[in-house]
């Protein structure tokens, strides 16, 4: 079984491009803090690369945004490459199936349409009705 679940926060906008067949896909990099405290009391953070394809791809690219909180689940996919000197070396990414945006409306730019939670009725506390205790539950 090859299952991730990481909840972090975006090191970077979203990167949204299309492929050559024009099925689009979304590259996200995000830090995660590690459960745990060093020696010295410093808390380390793993960084993942994330990629979301098709419909996600186009809803990531859409409404997050650099420090967005997000909640990924995905596989992991190793991948070979070659660097420019010649040297060949490995990259870890994840494929995202799912993305849950958790970052609330309040901790991103007005204009970036995440969708947040229903407004108060604006009633002051006072016009408040109590609740009847006498219900069949």
């Amino acid at each position: 079984m090859n299952k991730v679940y990481l909840i972090g926060n975006l090191t970077r906008d979203p990167e949204q491009t299309t492929t050559s067949n024009g099925v689009s896909v979304c590259h996200l990099s995000i830090a995660v803090p590690r459960g745990f405290t060093s020696a010295d009391g410093e808390r380390g953070t793993d960084f993942f690369n994330i990629t979301a394809w098709r419909g996600l791809a186009d809803n990531c690219a859409k409404f997050l945004k650099k420090g967005n909180k997000v909640a990924v689940a995905g596989s992991i996919q190793i991948r070979n490459y070659e660097r420019a000197d010649g040297s060949r070396g490995t990259a870890v990414d994840v494929m995202a199936n799912e993305v849950e945006f958790l970052s609330s409306k309040n901790d991103s730019s007005s204009e970036s349409g995440v969708p947040s939670a229903p407004a108060s009725s604006g009633a002051p506390v006072s016009d408040l009705q109590p609740i009847d205790d006498d219900l069949p539950f």
